[in-house]
């Protein structure tokens, strides 16, 4: 087993979806059948049906790809316990980019998949009636600095919500505000401007008229203090009993995502290996940007698993 110290488990967010996600996992590993199973339950709908076959455009919407992508990385780290007899490396910290910040959570013991995946499915709801109610949408901006767009941005009323690595930032915004920051950031040089797929301006202020409908959800849920720290998204700082976990899920809606410095936290606390649990390989991508010499390991299917290092 992998020293504990050099370890850290980080979980995708939004985006990381597609269509069969999962489903080797689920007709294999008994632990991750469960978990699939554990969750259709829960929402009272077949989530691994929508995860395993879609239609896509079903999977895509946000109530629906949020638990989803979810649901498959807690499935993805079940059966890689399963597979290595529990000798999985155990890691120092967790975290989780966004959505997968709640994923983080279940990780740590703090939630349970159960609680989750319907706190999760009405977050996407909320998410998407305010991207209703405030149209807008986020611009991921390739090739500047971070001082650039903060220009950008002030001069086009837009903000910064994710900041992933060096020379990739996002930004949020109403729809004419973005395209005026778009014009902008090819004035300025960016290598590449990509619109994101998503349904509204999330991590911004457009998202603050369901924060306290998001509260109240909150108020309902049992948490439980973290076995492992979770290294918060807004702060980049552990989050370490209930109550600072709380004001993070909700501060998370409409703050910035600071991603690049929590790496870089655990990276100088110890953290050498990373491995990205859950469909896609977005944050290794990130993680080797953000430092080449990091070594990263993803675990999203069979042979990922097979192969891991133990």
């Amino acid at each position: 087993m992998a020293e504990t110290s050099r370890i850290a488990y980080v979980f995708p967010g939004q985006g990381s979806q597609r269509v069969g996600m999962g489903v080797d996992l689920y007709n294999i590993y008994s632990s991750a059948r469960e978990i699939f199973d554990e969750a259709d339950t829960a929402l009272d709908l077949p989530l691994s049906r929508l995860c395993f076959e879609g239609p896509a455009e079903e999977l895509i919407k946000t109530k629906n790809v949020q638990p989803a992508i979810l649901v498959t990385s807690i499935a993805c780290l079940k059966a890689a316990r399963q597979n290595s007899n529990a000798n999985q490396p155990l890691p120092s910290f967790v975290a989780g980019h966004s959505l997968g910040e709640y994923t983080a959570l279940v990780a740590a013991n703090v939630l349970s998949l159960f609680d989750t995946v319907t706190l999760v499915r009405e977050r996407g709801r909320l998410m998407y009636e305010a991207g209703q109610k405030n149209p807008g949408a986020m611009l991921a901006i390739i090739g500047l600095d971070e001082e650039v767009v903060k220009s950008i941005c002030f001069h086009s009323k837009t903000e910064i919500s994710n900041i992933n690595c060096p020379g990739q930032i996002v930004i949020s915004g109403a729809i004419d505000a973005l395209a005026e920051a778009n014009k902008l950031a090819k004035m300025k040089g960016a290598r590449r401007l990509i619109p994101l797929k998503v349904s509204g301006a999330f991590h911004s202020a457009l998202m603050e008229p369901i924060i306290a409908e998001f509260s109240e959800v909150i108020s309902r849920v049992v948490f439980h203090p973290p076995t492992i720290p979770i290294i918060a998204n807004v702060t980049a700082q552990p989050l370490t009993d209930v109550n600072s976990i709380k004001e993070e899920l909700v501060k998370q809606l409409h703050s910035c995502i600071q991603w690049q410095k929590s790496v870089e936290y655990m990276m100088n606390n110890g953290a050498t290996t990373f491995y990205e649990i859950g469909p896609g390989k977005v944050l290794s991508g990130l993680i080797r940007q953000i430092n080449p010499e990091l070594q990263t390991f993803n675990i999203s299917e069979i042979e990922d698993i097979t192969r891991q290092v133990n």
